[in-house]
């Protein structure tokens, strides 16, 4: 089956680092033309840079090449948009869509810095968008039109599934759950392995097995339409190993209390960014 995405005009992506890198992988595995997006990176590490060339994506072209694009997916560290953006700005047509996943940028502190009346949405996508299991929540501003937020759908849901929301403030947490989340994950398995290690377990199979544990119980939870504490119960018998392992987790200073402490802290930090 022969898959296009098609957003009406070309894409300019600037900043191609681990999400905005992820984010095309998946726009170029659903059939995004090539010749249809340009990269601006001038940090894109020259054997990535090749790979894109070679893929027939412009990188890092002159502006006067780039033209007015339909979209710019803005992928930059929040740091350093106030330096990138007035670079871009001037590519930006009446009917241009900017899409922001930088975290903690509010769409004020985004459009002072574009033209006036600019179409902004900002969104915050996750990493497994790369093999198209991502999770994006986007909130538009009130200038985006229907068929840019049509756009702005195709290409954030192109990627795994997506949320649109009405209220900008619910960003800082969204970044600090699904945005920050996968790292979360990963340093389970990587808890989980060590424990294994501290029981006795030989390190690579104690790895091997957290990760197929990890990826596997993501994977029942995918795609069961149960609720996660109904499989966690399915997997506890009253009295049994994971009742005994379980009142540890679940005990005072557990992992509930440890995780609200981590998305506290992620969200705070999304909102010292946007100041």
């Amino acid at each position: 089956m022969t898959h296009s995405l098609d957003i009406g005009g070309s894409l300019l992506l600037l900043g191609a680092g681990k999400m905005g890198g992820a984010m095309l992988e998946g726009w170029l595995a659903l059939g995004l033309a090539p010749g249809n997006v340009a990269v601006l990176d001038p940090h894109l590490p020259a054997a990535a840079a090749a790979q894109l060339a070679e893929a027939g994506i412009a990188v890092n072209p002159s502006l006067a090449f780039l033209g007015t694009p339909a979209v710019v997916l803005l992928a930059i560290k929040p740091q350093v948009m106030e330096a990138a953006l007035p670079s871009v700005a001037p590519l930006f047509g009446p009917d241009t869509l900017a899409v922001s996943i930088m975290a903690g940028k509010t769409i004020a502190g985004i459009a002072a810095l574009l033209p006036p009346r600019t179409a902004i949405v900002r969104a915050m996508p996750n990493t497994p968008a790369a093999i198209g299991r991502g999770i994006t929540a986007a909130v538009p501003n009130g200038f985006v039109t229907p068929a840019q937020k049509e756009a702005a759908d195709a290409l954030l849901r192109a990627t795994g599934a997506l949320e649109w929301i009405d209220d900008e403030s619910l960003i800082d947490a969204v970044t600090a759950v699904s945005g920050s989340g996968p790292a979360y994950v990963f340093h389970l398995v990587e808890a989980l392995a060590a424990a294994g290690s501290a029981a006795g377990l030989p390190a690579d199979l104690a790895m091997r097995l957290a990760r197929a544990t990890v990826a596997g119980s993501g994977e029942l939870l995918h795609r069961s339409d149960q609720p996660a504490g109904t499989l966690r119960q399915n997997v506890t018998s009253p009295g049994g190993t994971t009742a005994a392992a379980l009142a540890v987790l679940m005990g005072e200073g557990g992992l509930a209390s440890l995780m609200e402490k981590a998305v506290l802290a992620a969200k705070k930090r999304a909102g010292e960014l946007a100041s």
